[in-house]
């Protein structure tokens, strides 16, 4: 299924396109390690609650598809199971793969009073060190009384599983010397995930974990496709269909399909554009060539009305300039490439590189931080088809991918490398030629051992470096546009009741596993972790990118609700980069959305660097970041009701003593992210959200 997207050039007839298009903040790296920082507060007994089991191990007997791996004595039968944990001993349950995420562990325990706090869990994996999962100490948060004197645990996934890891045991021990008496054990379950992407939980109440694992947010996600820099925005991907056929020497493209097919010239070469971001210490995210053909001039169109005569369309401005489309609907077989186009092997590729480098070094900065390998490459028998009209291949991707890739790093042996920056679930999961000859098919993906496009690339790619020791790929790059009809519609899309509730839906795409997509795709994508999942299984070490994504109606709240979602799923949910497609202009809530993360008090305040598990509300996403330091935390919350306003009391956990609050809130009637009150408590933050509403709490805290 084609998606239209707005024409980033904004066509040929003003000219003067990209003048000043590609300044980009300098982007500061960060380790990818975790910050060893958790802030102490009084931790009290845990409300009991109602908890539904996603995953039943053991209730009065153990449960079908679980075993007894023993270890230490113990007796499970029917009723509570039996176990003496004297000498450090323990329980070990077992279960083919599993792979959450869940709520959290849960069981219920009855041991004598002398014994104290004493328990440990953790999950184990075949063919993982012991330590691969946290080890977690059963304490005071974790623990409410319940009946007939048992005690009932339950520890939060994120604590458990942090990354989401597959696991196949469940294991229960004692980090002290205990008397040798038996503990009575039952109700042992791994529970349903019912908040939002937090931290699980079933009660209606927000929190921060700020004693749960952390990870470190990337900067790069807050990339953008335009020069929207008051955004704050960290960089620019120069990017789009126009790219595919960038003459970088000339400063001439083809629009390809966007518009007409036509060769248009820019006002400055590529290497004169990126004199400014370097002198500004900015960096640029630039697609590469990999189609075989550039723009020869800025005269010739793919299908001109003297050679193909009267078409569906023509441009208004330039008349000679078809569609491509007879009046009767069906295609014009495209004319030789050289009619617009020279050849662009990758040879010319690597000298184009290595202007870039000599460039570099003459100024002494680096402009160009990564490398995207073409665009959306599965799609150019429709937007190139002037001069690619036969759908690609898989092995064509793949042959394309190693000469281009070899070329760049060649050029620059430094260069992050992205790609296959494919444009959606069917470009994903198949090739051109599966998609030309129906995907109910799918012949080149079944003689490509029936393995999705992107899953085959990578494992490829990873057999590759095995075999010469050369890395060609460094991201693992996809595009995403949710596909429900209206949602997206080239950056406009529906704005009625229940098309922006779709819209804020939409986004659970990005990671929700329970969530089915509502359009044509009827599966459940959760594509951050699915990415994770073919990197891990086929070339582990790729980071992961989205090269281009948007929800649509940027003029309206929704639209600016689902970018703010996003954002805080990104970081959440430890994606490495990502690059907004669209404008980001001041006067629309999209450009809101970005300023709540990366400046909203319009002095520099933003999101923090380290991201801290939260637990949400049905209607309200949590977002919640650290300092390195601890000092301050940076919570941003969405109220995705659209007509009732939602108390938020958010509880803060090992987070230590909040001394001061600020408020900001962009809703319905706002001009602005404006500064407002919040009520500050003991162990908590307060503030009423208005409906559809962004609000950030930023908060001082001391240990």
């Amino acid at each position: 299924m084609l998606r239209k997207k707005k024409v980033w050039l904004a066509l040929a007839v003003v000219g003067a396109l990209l003048a000043t298009a590609f300044a980009v903040r300098v982007i500061k790296k960060r380790g990818g390690v975790n910050v060893p920082f958790a802030l102490e507060q009084p931790k009290g007994p845990r409300v009991r609650q109602r908890l539904e089991a996603a995953e039943s191990l053991y209730d009065g007997k153990l449960t079908r598809g679980w075993d007894d791996w023993g270890w230490g004595p113990h007796e499970l039968g029917e009723g509570p199971g039996k176990i003496k944990f004297a000498g450090f001993g323990g329980i070990l349950l077992h279960h083919a793969d599993l792979r959450g995420p869940y709520g959290g562990l849960s069981f219920r325990y009855k041991a004598p009073a002398e014994f104290g706090d004493f328990l440990h869990v953790s999950l184990r994996a075949t063919g993982k060190s012991d330590d691969a999962f946290p080890l977690v100490r059963v304490e005071t948060q974790h623990v409410a009384n319940v009946e007939d004197g048992f005690k009932e645990v339950l520890i939060d996934w994120q604590e458990l599983n942090p990354e989401n890891e597959t696991f196949d045991r469940v294991m229960i021990g004692t980090y002290s010397q205990v008397p040798d008496e038996w503990v009575l054990l039952d109700k042992l379950m791994l529970t349903q995930l019912v908040a939002s992407g937090g931290a699980g939980g079933e009660d209606d109440t927000l929190g921060v974990l700020c004693d749960a694992k952390t990870h470190v947010i990337s900067d790069l996600i807050y990339g953008g496709s335009a020069d929207d820099w008051d955004s704050g925005q960290t960089v620019r991907r120069m990017g789009g269909n126009p790219l595919t056929r960038f003459n970088w020497e000339q400063g001439l493209w083809n629009v390809g399909a966007d518009w007409y097919f036509e060769n248009i010239k820019l006002n400055s070469t590529l290497f004169e554009m990126l004199s400014q971001p370097r002198k500004d210490k900015r960096a640029v995210s630039l697609v590469v060539p990999m189609i075989g053909w550039v723009a020869k001039d800025s005269a010739a169109a793919g299908f001109p009305l003297a050679k193909f005569g009267a078409q569906r369309k023509h441009d208004q401005y330039r008349p000679e300039a078809g569609d491509g489309v007879r009046p009767d609907g069906s295609n014009i077989a495209p004319g030789d490439p050289s009619e617009t186009s020279i050849p662009a092997p990758p040879e010319l590729i690597k000298q184009w590189v290595t202007r870039i480098i000599e460039d570099d070094k003459r100024e002494g900065s680096r402009a160009v931080q990564m490398y995207i390998l073409d665009n959306e490459p599965s799609l150019w028998n429709t937007t190139h088809r002037d001069v690619h009209p036969n759908p690609l291949s898989y092995d064509e991707l793949l042959q394309r991918t190693i000469t281009y890739a070899s070329a760049v790093r060649e050029a620059d042996p430094d260069a992050v490398i992205a790609g296959p920056a494919e444009w959606g679930w069917t470009g994903y999961m198949f090739s051109a030629v599966d998609r030309d000859a129906g995907v109910q098919k799918r012949p080149d993906r079944i003689a490509h051992g029936n393995e999705p496009l992107v899953a085959w690339y990578l494992k490829q790619l990873s057999l590759h470096e095995k075999a010469t020791g050369k890395r060609l790929l460094d991201m693992f790059d996809l595009h995403f546009y949710p596909a429900a009809e209206g949602i997206y519609d080239s950056g406009a899309g529906k704005t009625d009741p229940a098309a922006s509730e779709l819209r804020l839906r939409s986004t659970r795409g990005l990671w929700d596993p329970t969530y089915e997509d509502e359009s044509w795709i009827k599966d459940k994508v959760r594509l951050i972790p699915r990415m994770k999942e073919w990197v891990r299984d086929n070339y582990p070490g790729r980071k992961i990118s989205l090269g281009e994504w948007s929800f649509g109606a940027e003029t309206h709240l929704s639209g600016g609700l689902a970018t703010a979602e996003a954002l805080g799923r990104f970081g959440q949910q430890g994606l490495d980069a990502a690059f907004h497609w669209g404008d980001l202009k001041k006067e629309n809530p999209p450009f809101w959305a970005f300023r709540a993360f990366r400046n909203f008090d319009g002095k520099g305040a933003r999101f923090e660097s380290v991201s801290l598990p939260t637990r949400e509300m049905k209607q309200v996403s949590l977002f919640a970041s650290r300092d390195p330091q601890g000092g301050r935390l940076v919570l941003v919350l969405i109220n995705r009701q659209p007509t009732t306003k939602q108390t938020a009391d958010v509880q803060l956990k090992g987070c230590g003593r909040v001394t001061a609050v600020r408020r900001f809130s962009y809703g319905q009637n706002s001009k602005q992210l404006d500064e407002a009150p919040a009520e500050l408590k003991a162990n908590s933050v307060a503030a009423v959200l208005e409906p559809y509403s962004i609000t950030v709490l930023d908060l001082s805290v001391t240990r």
